[in-house]
């Protein structure tokens, strides 16, 4: 925590993903929903129309389905990083489930918090920035063009 009371980090990549190649970092999404409850009619029309078509585009996500005697419809997302996550979708249509799903599946499974700096280095420079003239003799001047002269 800072003094501003919200958490905060420097920014960094998961495991530098993206380096290589990228790895999505959901690793399961589990649909608990109820076979009758009406809260859970959006979930339903979902699994009928839209989980395949999810699953196709996701190969390295494993998919669960569990109706379950609940109340409320969740989707519990598990991360490669160990975190969990759960959203309610209590009363969404087919369109918001896949909005959510979409949503998880984008996430690294860290915390969102406010990022201190747009730039981090562990080994900082004590001579500063890095920037075209920082080795050029002070006595090379300004750079101009060069005259073509015909011979």
């Amino acid at each position: 925590m800072t003094a501003r009371g919200t958490p905060s980090r420097f920014l960094r990549s998961v495991l530098q993903n993206g380096v290589g190649r990228y790895v999505c970092q959901l690793k399961r999404v589990s649909i608990i929903f109820s076979k009758k409850a009406q809260g859970s009619l959006g979930v339903r029309d979902f699994i009928e129309e839209g989980v395949v078509d999810y699953a196709k585009k996701n190969p390295g996500t494993v998919v669960y389905v569990s109706p379950q005697p609940c109340r409320v419809p969740k989707i519990v997302a598990e991360y490669l990083n160990g975190n969990t996550k759960e959203e309610l979708v209590t009363n969404k249509t087919s369109q918001q489930v896949l909005e959510v799903v979409t949503k998880l599946t984008d996430q690294s499974g860290l915390d969102i918090i406010r990022i201190r700096k747009p730039f981090h280095t562990d080994s900082p420079s004590i001579q500063g920035k890095w920037q075209p003239f920082t080795n050029r003799p002070p006595s090379a001047g300004f750079i101009r063009p060069q005259n073509q002269h015909a011979e």
